[in-house]
């Protein structure tokens, strides 16, 4: 019998493509869930309050999201964690690792462009684990894509089964509502960004009489017809192909509205799955077993700039986390325990006492922890799920000034531990080279080394344009190759060996050269 307290949890993340109206979707559910009482729009030069889950002065700055935020509400008898997920593409690493902390998740698609590339790639990911996926189609007060057409897309391109649970009455300037099919209600859309909108009519169904006092005839008539094709379409929800991964719900709406929010919300806390079991490198995790496990997913340093700290999120996986007890960190061997474990409500936080399969506890660490650490009472496990990726920019790390060496050298050290980019290290002479998705990752680098740790560097670019851990069962010939490689090879976090690359070509020709070889494109190889 699984705890009741494992049943109320529900953890998933929000992705989307940038400037789809994710940040502003995770504020409205805190909204709702009474976690906040009036929503700030995202950026600075709107309101004076800053989005709650966008904490560091470099998002508030650039009005987005480059750190996964987590926040816990109560809402409807659930303890609901949402991990909100930075949307530009320089930070799907971060992304990626996210979701495998979480048990479903929320995509937002824009209304006027539709399926991205960045989406594309987050359901690739969401795919690799068979997470299950509720769409929300966003800003349904502009003008955009007819819903039908923009079903189609989502289909075609995401290569998933779709089953609208609400349906838009008119678009843009026409945009009336959403006829929720799900609970049979109607919801009047009117504008208002910042307190929850209570005009829900509630119907027995489409033939009520009390909706001719809220929609025109040939409003009426055209919301019919349209439930008609749906239903004829696309049919009842599938309960467990949704929660298969196979079958998407989706929910029309206006984030910034504040609208078809509250449809989404009770859905997910009726259909979302609970935590489930988890797969380690050595067996199945049960997610009712007595003893805890989890595992680290992100590492955040100076989420207090006024303290020096480092904290580990840890997604637990089974049993149940206490304040003050030790477990052991299986990758050094050794007894830990926290007196201080927190709960989060983005930049805020409360010391936890206990916490339960799918919640998120942040750890104050000095040190001990990578990201893909494992915590359990003894076992000897390792969860599956957090590789690295290949980068594809490469550059060099040059010190600007020679009198902060040590905090130069702490700050990278830290700031690749959280996972911003990753750190290779070459012969002679120990230097540094960071490997990073998109360019943006050198900016929010050189930014935090000199506002957190007062160190500057310079970036200089290298021809490098790939990278593959390279690993042989025979141990001589991996060391001849790493001899004769010397000046593409760098090391990981890890002590892994890398082989640096300028292009596909040269991987190739390499791979043919020394067929004893093998080259992987992520970490996640042994």
């Amino acid at each position: 019998m699984i705890h009741p307290e494992i049943e109320k949890r529900k953890t998933f993340a929000i992705i989307s493509h940038p400037d789809a109206g994710k940040t502003t979707l995770t504020e409205k559910f805190l909204l709702f869930g009474g976690a906040i009482n009036t929503a700030g729009a995202v950026k600075r030069n709107k309101a004076n309050q800053s989005n709650t889950s966008d904490f560091m002065e470099i998002e508030k700055q650039r009005g987005i999201s480059v750190a996964t935020s987590v926040m816990g509400f109560e809402y409807s008898g659930k303890r609901i964690n949402i991990l909100d997920t930075p949307g530009h593409k320089d930070f799907a690493e971060d992304t990626y690792r996210t979701l495998s902390a979480v048990d479903s998740v929320i995509l937002v698609v824009d209304c006027v462009k539709g399926v991205e590339e960045q989406t594309e790639k987050l359901m690739a990911v969401c795919r690799m684990r068979n997470t299950p996926v509720i769409i929300f189609v966003n800003k349904m007060d502009r003008e955009g894509k007819d819903a039908f057409d923009l079903l189609d897309e989502i289909e075609n391109k995401l290569n998933i089964s779709l089953c609208p649970l609400s349906w838009p009455i008119g678009q843009g300037h026409t945009f009336k509502g959403v006829y929720s099919i799900y609970n049979n209600h109607l919801n009047l859309f009117e504008a208002d960004k910042t307190k929850i909108s209570e005009s829900v009519v509630e119907v027995n169904d489409l033939n009520d009489p009390n909706l001719s006092n809220f929609l025109k005839p040939k409003e009426l008539d055209g919301l019919k017809g349209d439930l008609e094709l749906v239903d004829g379409v696309y049919g009842q929800l599938d309960k467990s192909m949704y929660t298969e991964g196979l079958l998407a719900p989706v929910f029309f709406g206006s984030a910034i509205n504040n609208f078809g929010i509250k449809e989404l919300l009770d859905t997910f806390v009726q259909i979302a799955p609970s935590p489930r079991s988890r797969e380690a490198e050595e067996r199945e995790v049960k997610v009712d077993e007595k003893n805890f496990s989890g595992f680290v997913f992100k590492i955040h340093a100076n989420l207090d700039p006024k303290h020096r700290d480092r904290i580990a999120f840890l997604r637990v996986c089974s049993g149940k986390f206490e304040r003050n007890k030790f477990y052991y960190h299986t990758r050094q061997g050794k007894k830990l325990k926290f007196s201080n474990p927190m709960d989060f409500m983005a930049n805020e936080k409360s010391i936890v006492e206990e916490a339960w399969p799918g919640d998120v506890v942040g750890l104050y660490d000095s040190g001990n922890f990578k990201i893909g650490d494992t915590l359990t009472e003894g076992e000897q496990l390792k969860f599956k799920g957090i590789p690295s990726f290949s980068p594809e920019i490469f550059k060099e790390v040059e010190n600007r000034d020679p009198l902060r060496t040590k905090q130069l050298e702490k700050g990278i050290q830290q700031l690749t531990e959280e996972g911003v980019a990753q750190l290779f290290i070459a012969q002679p002479g120990n230097r540094k080279i960071i490997g990073a998705v998109g360019e943006l990752q050198f900016e929010v680098i050189a930014f935090r080394l000199e506002h957190e740790y007062g160190a500057k560097a310079h970036f200089r670019t290298l021809s490098y344009g790939r990278s593959n851990w390279v690993t042989s069962k025979d141990k001589k010939k991996l060391e001849e190759f790493l001899k004769r490689k010397q000046q593409h090879i760098g090391e990981d976090k890890d002590g892994n060996p890398v082989f640096l690359a300028d292009n596909d070509f040269m991987i190739n020709m390499t791979m043919r050269d020394y067929p004893d070889i093998e080259f992987h494109k992520t970490s996640e190889f042994k």
